[in-house]
């Protein structure tokens, strides 16, 4: 090790364990332990401009074990991403742009928001999968416009998670020689050492789901081993590379390093101040930087600048030679089409009768052939779900230019993995499995609405209606569920032409991430000279069916809303006028103006919600008095239509329910 890459590293673990010690709170045992490595890929390997932090073809480096925060947030600084001292002197503080755990679009240079363990791991996957599919679309003969790595920096506690199988697994599969995953292996973790529950040999679980791995024995100081091995994953083109650096917790810290005292608190500043002794740093200075070493950073960031110089006079030769491909990139990474959405869509003859599934799948397929950035991930169910973009193609582990990518029974990293992808850029995509499986691709939707960031994830199978396969199978609570989800868009169209509206809203709002809920069993496509037009989805609820002077307002969603329409004229027989509402978006709705809202649900009108799952939440529309007619409890198996009629979900059973209601 040379000095000056000595006193490089030290700067790095120093300043990072500064920021903990001053916010009392932090993780200080990963930064001491794997600024060698990280230092290594920014400094000989990561392809970065720190001036243009979204250029397309720069390296992504995803650091899954986000608790490590303070060693990207030196990283950043010191190689002259706009992250400032002061930012790092502010480390998970109220406004700060150092978060305790990194945060997507909140501090330049962070690829994707991590934190939940594993995530970044499936994160990365998708990058790789993005850089993959668009490097296949727009590379021409010595004009590689797409070209870059995907590192991902990950710990124990990360290889621990499940969802850190299922991503790898894939990975393996899919050949994804481009992703390169550096494990920092400590043998440490919060509680003690992992020999308390991590025992498995990781060499033979990554050859085993077809990965490359190298060993270096000595991360804490060997640098030309770390870096040999990250030119010999670079090297391999057909299989993602693990490489499994060996390091020490805590490193130079006397009293804490090698152990779990080092993980999850400061040092304090005794121990801080033995630690910088060690490294051969002054221990009463805080936050610094010596000149040397800010040359030196200053030096490698410039050198780093020079390949988006020679990329970009690429790109400039590029538009020249190839004009319309070049357009088709740039409105790649803006997600634009050339044609309008409204007339991609199709509409569908009222009368019709669809599951929202199958409607779906056309809506899907007319897109597909006409927008190339949309991409389609399934856990292995697109037979049933429809969910998919027929005549795309595949992404699989021999044609990699397809847009149809199988996750196999993985949803958890199904989601992850669409999560990566949309912050890859240049691509959207969407998940396809049943409801009932969204509890397991929780985290991750969270983690979408969290980024802001746009994939649309397709459940189909949305009630008890799914019949025979029972409660496990049969959602109940989870439309709930993800309503409440901060930033989370969820729709439940009532049918065919809900639908294609829903997809043009998605398609037109790119901040979101969506969560489009679909039926199995089928439902009637309405008459829209009748009713009013499926547009109204655009305001999250309209009024589909009205009287002029309302007794009752009737709201439903997805296939109960033709059941309400039945409810409607049973109740006419009875001389009680109803006004039916399509709610097919509470957040949609929650985003018009008040004066809209009460348009559509008049005050001193009594309310009643039809929806077969939870009544949970339904009282902010009905309110305390209203009646919420739901299932609040799990379901049963036999055919769909014998739950619902059971459940009463019938016209008769509901009509009778209202009379009542309204005679109180």
């Amino acid at each position: 090790m040379k000095p000056i890459q000595k006193e490089a590293i030290n700067t790095i673990r120093a300043l990072s364990v500064d920021a903990i010690e001053k916010a009392n709170s932090g993780h200080p045992g990963l930064p001491l332990g794997a600024a060698p490595m990280t230092y290594v890929l920014f400094a000989e390997h990561l392809k970065f401009n720190p001036e243009k932090p979204e250029w397309i073809d720069r390296d992504r480096f995803v650091m899954s074990a986000g608790h490590g925060s303070a060693l990207l947030y030196s990283l950043l600084h010191l190689f002259g991403y706009g992250v400032s001292l002061n930012d790092i002197k502010n480390f998970r503080q109220w406004g700060s742009r150092t978060p305790g755990h990194p945060e997507y679009k909140h501090t330049p240079g962070v690829e994707t928001t991590t934190g939940p363990l594993g995530q970044g791991i499936a994160n990365a996957v998708g990058m790789a999968i993005a850089e993959k599919i668009l490097s296949k679309k727009f590379n021409q003969k010595e004009h590689d416009l797409i070209n870059h790595y995907t590192y991902c920096f990950t710990g124990d506690g990360c290889l621990m998670e499940g969802i850190s199988a299922e991503a790898s697994a894939i990975a393996g599969y899919l050949k994804l020689g481009k992703l390169i995953m550096l494990y920092d292996s400590n043998d440490i973790s919060l509680d003690g050492p992992t020999s308390l529950t991590f025992t498995e040999d990781i060499k033979k679980r990554y050859e085993s789901y077809g990965w490359h791995v190298q060993t270096v024995r000595d991360g804490d100081n060997d640098l030309n081993s770390i870096g040999k091995a990250i030119q010999n994953a670079k090297k391999e083109e057909c299989k993602p590379s693990l490489i499994i650096i060996k390091t020490t917790i805590g490193y130079g810290s006397p009293n804490k390093g090698g152990t779990e005292k080092s993980h999850g608190a400061p040092l304090g500043e005794k121990e801080t101040e033995l630690t910088k002794e060690f490294l051969g740093m002054d221990p009463k200075k805080k936050f610094y930087i010596s000149k040397k070493a800010k040359t030196h950073f200053v030096k490698v960031a410039e050198k780093a600048k020079t390949g988006w110089e020679s990329w970009e006079k690429v790109r400039k030769s590029y538009e020249k030679k190839y004009p319309s491909l070049y357009k088709q990139l740039l409105a790649f990474e803006n997600l634009k089409t050339e044609v309008s959405i409204d007339k991609i869509i199709p509409e569908f003859k009222a009368g019709e009768k669809l599951a929202t599934r199958l409607s779906n799948h056309s809506v899907m397929t007319a897109l597909g052939q006409k927008i190339e950035w949309l991409v389609s991930l399934d856990a292995d169910l697109s037979c049933s779900t429809k969910a998919f973009l027929k005549g795309a193609g595949y992404f699989d582990a021999t044609v990699q230019d397809g847009r149809n990518i199988r996750i196999g029974v993985r949803e958890h990293a199904m989601a992850a993995i669409a999560n990566g992808i949309s912050c890859h850029g240049g691509l959207r995509p969407t998940t396809g499995t049943f409801f009932s499986f969204v509890d397991y691709m929780r985290p991750s939707v969270r983690l979408a609405a969290l980024e802001k960031i746009n994939p649309v994830f397709i459940f189909t199978h949305d009630s008890v209606a799914v019949g025979e396969d029972g409660p496990t199978h049969q959602p109940v609570e989870q439309l709930m569920s993800v309503r409440i989800i901060p930033g989370l868009v969820t729709i439940r169209p009532g049918d065919a032409n809900e639908v294609s509206e829903a997809w043009k809203y998605m398609l037109k709002n790119k901040n979101n991430p969506y969560v489009l809920v679909l039926s199995r069993q089928d439902i009637e496509t309405l008459d829209r000279k009748k009713y009013a037009k499926a547009d109204g989805l655009a305001k999250g609820a309209y009024i589909l069916s009205d009287v002029k002077k309302p007794d009752i307002i009737l709201i439903a969603t997805g296939s109960e809303v033709n059941l309400a329409l039945k409810v409607q004229e049973e109740l006419k027989k009875k001389k009680v006028a109803a006004r039916v509402v399509s709610m097919p978006s509470f957040e949609i709705f929650e985003e018009q103006d008040q004066k809209y809202k009460e348009s559509i649900l008049l005050k001193g009108v009594k309310k009643v919600s039809i929806e077969a799952g939870s009544t949970f939440g339904w009282q902010k529309y009905t309110g305390s008095d209203g009646l919420n007619i739901g299932i609040d409890k799990f379901g049963s198996s036999a055919p769909g239509n014998v739950v619902m009629e059971k459940y009463g979900f019938n016209s008769e059973e509901i009509t009778k329910k209202v009379a009542n209601f309204l005679k109180k």
